[in-house]
């Protein structure tokens, strides 16, 4: 069995980049995690590629059928998930799996995996600078942002229930951190 490597933070903190960067270097020897959700796509996105996208129901059907290793409502009717086909093939693989979640199914995924997995928090240099990533993604809504800067701020205080906190101030520099960090854990 491979381990597993959580990333979690409030939306547009930087974990995406974070991990696909960790996903480009092969010595890492890492997968990742693929979630479900029963959002909307955003832009370029990919059915099994960035999520498998499904519709509410069919969601909660899967869920109700035992699909999910863990999964959540994070907005109303926006369910998302960790299928457990998807940890099992890539660990069959000979793969560490990398995860890209939201603060609590990032708690959650700790709890199941336990030593076997490192759960870091990347942490934004201020709500302020979380605001401005967002609307500079020009991905979503005046009222998507709102509601998701206000759930930052609840997200922030789990910080110190992670393994790591891994401040994201400057790119390069929490690129470099959370390379050693991953690195010295799968070798350990």
């Amino acid at each position: 069995m491979g381990k597993a490597i959580i990333f979690s933070a409030p939306s547009g903190a930087g974990k995406t980049t974070i991990v696909h960067h960790l996903m480009s270097l092969e010595n890492l020897h890492l997968a990742f995690s693929v979630s479900a959700t029963s959002r909307a796509k955003r832009g370029t996105e990919e059915d099994g590629k960035d999520y498998y996208f499904y519709s509410p129901q069919d969601f909660l059907a899967r869920a109700k059928a035992g699909e999910f290793l863990e999964w959540e409502e994070v907005y109303k009717d926006q369910y998302y998930g960790t299928l457990k086909a998807e940890i099992e093939r890539l660990w069959a693989e000979g793969k560490n799996v990398i995860f890209d979640v939201d603060v609590q199914g990032g708690m959650n995924l700790k709890k199941i995996f336990g030593d076997q997995a490192l759960a870091i928090f990347v942490q934004p240099p201020s709500i302020e600078a979380l605001n401005f990533r967002l609307r500079n993604r020009s991905t979503e809504s005046p009222e998507k942002i709102a509601m998701r800067i206000a759930k930052a701020g609840s997200e922030m205080k789990y910080a110190p229930k992670f393994d790591v906190q891994l401040l994201n101030e400057k790119l390069p520099v929490a690129l470099e951190e959370a390379e050693k960090i991953v690195g010295q854990f799968l070798n350990h």
